[in-house]
């Protein structure tokens, strides 16, 4: 974060575009709880950017529970090499981001989906897959394992690293291994963790798990 400036130049003002479309969305469709802008540029921006650090150069990105489009639009926004495919379950998101992108003009894809269907469908096809505010981490991981290649990564934006051990058996099971992890503290006090699964075998073809049943009977 310490080379990015979030307050200055272009990229300040396209955050703030993005900001005053979240606030105005947010009346009508209850994208963020957070409506503060001071919360917003730190708990959505600023958390956001962190994944800066876990993505190679030219990766292809993909957003497993975009919501409002965090992490991936900022972090497009600060790495422009990159590529980012959005995924949300619901249409309402999915169009918020769509809309957002054309007043930022920003390309990406976008994908109303389950992420245990888009999984299905798009298996091992990304150099890296993310989440933020989606799942415990051994349900995360089902999520979003089955559609990163081998060599590839997830990056979990978690608080801290107390959940490794509860995703230990998922980790096994799906084919990746912990890695390496990034603390950071946000410029309010918050804590933050990025935890990176390097993918070193391909996830067994049962897995996702439909119905819903990495939430019902994680692994």
């Amino acid at each position: 974060m310490k080379d990015i400036d979030i307050h200055n130049g272009e990229l300040a003002d396209k955050l703030q575009v993005y900001a005053d479309f979240l606030l105005s969305e947010n009346e009508k469709y209850n994208l963020t709880a957070i409506t503060d802008r001071q919360e917003i540029r730190v708990r959505h921006f600023e958390d956001s950017i962190l994944g800066s650090v876990a993505l190679p150069q030219g990766a292809t990105v993909c957003d497993i529970g975009c919501g409002a489009g965090f992490p991936s639009l900022p972090l497009k926004l600060v790495r422009p090499d990159i590529s980012v495919t959005l995924v949300d379950s619901l249409q309402k998101r999915v169009d918020f981001c769509r809309t957002l992108c054309d007043k930022l003009d920003v390309e990406a894809q976008f994908f109303h989906d389950r992420a245990e269907d888009f999984c299905r469908s798009h298996r091992e096809q990304f150099d890296v897959a993310t989440a933020r505010a989606v799942a415990p981490l051994n349900v995360l991981l089902e999520y979003t394992a089955p559609c990163v290649k081998v060599g590839g990564s997830v990056v979990a934006y978690k608080t801290d690293t107390s959940e490794l051990d509860l995703a230990a058996n998922a980790a096994r099971t799906l084919g990746v291994q912990f890695c390496n992890h990034f603390d950071f503290v946000l410029s309010d006090g918050s804590r933050r963790s990025l935890l990176v699964f390097r993918k070193i075998s391909p996830t067994p073809p049962r897995y996702p798990r439909p119905q819903n049943k990495p939430r019902k009977q994680p692994l």
